[in-house]
């Protein structure tokens, strides 16, 4: 066995071991869960944000809670066991974030305190994590790429729309970030039916 373990080409979060465990050769890839949950929530509040469905915008807190929150950041830990610094960070971060709105929107006193002007620092300053993110992102595969350009896009323009107060830009924000849960939908699939299949059904175009 060699000293370095890597993650099959075919999935979406690669990652480097520093040395083989037995601990972290049975954890299974918990790319499929971190991308589906972060898909999925995203899905559901960008339909709000766009204004195809309003009435999203409430049905999203449970989502925010358990699924982008709690299960992203268990998807997360296992990165940590694993030895996967980007997977870590990705989806224990967005994970956080899903809880951090989940509080700021069951929280009224809190929201009214930050006003639109909190709201949008909140925004930019995870705008700007998804910026390094991104670039991070450059050595991994073409759908993770994809997935963090857009959602950098989603994060800027959602966050000049609660700043500037003009609807346009933040139905714009909606609608980058569909394009966002789609694509990262893409990636979960991949993750989980090629892993299924044990072939690559889904290709991901992996950086060498």
């Amino acid at each position: 066995m060699t000293a370095t373990l890597t993650r099959p080409a075919n999935s979406p979060v690669p990652e480097a071991i520093p040395a083989a465990s037995p601990a972290r050769d049975t954890m299974t890839d918990p790319a499929a869960l971190g991308l589906g949950a972060f898909a999925l929530t995203t899905f559901v509040l960008s339909l709000a944000n766009a204004g195809i469905l309003p009435e999203a915008g409430s049905a999203v807190l449970t989502l925010a809670l358990f699924y982008g929150g709690i299960a992203q950041i268990l998807a997360g830990i296992i990165e940590f066991i694993k030895g996967n610094v980007f997977g870590a960070t990705a989806f224990t971060s967005y994970g956080a974030f899903w809880l951090g709105f989940w509080w700021l929107e069951t929280n009224p006193t809190v929201a009214e305190a930050a006003g639109s002007v909190g709201l949008g620092a909140f925004l930019l300053a995870w705008a700007i994590f998804s910026v390094y993110m991104t670039i991070a992102s450059l050595r991994t595969n073409g759908v993770l790429i994809s997935v963090f350009v857009v959602v950098t896009l989603t994060f800027f323009a959602l966050s000049i729309g609660v700043f500037s107060g003009i609807h346009g830009i933040h139905a714009l924000g909606g609608w980058l970030g569909l394009l966002t849960a789609f694509l990262a939908w893409y990636g979960s699939a991949a993750a989980v039916i090629n892993a299924t299949w044990k072939r690559s059904v889904l290709p991901t175009w992996a950086k060498s």
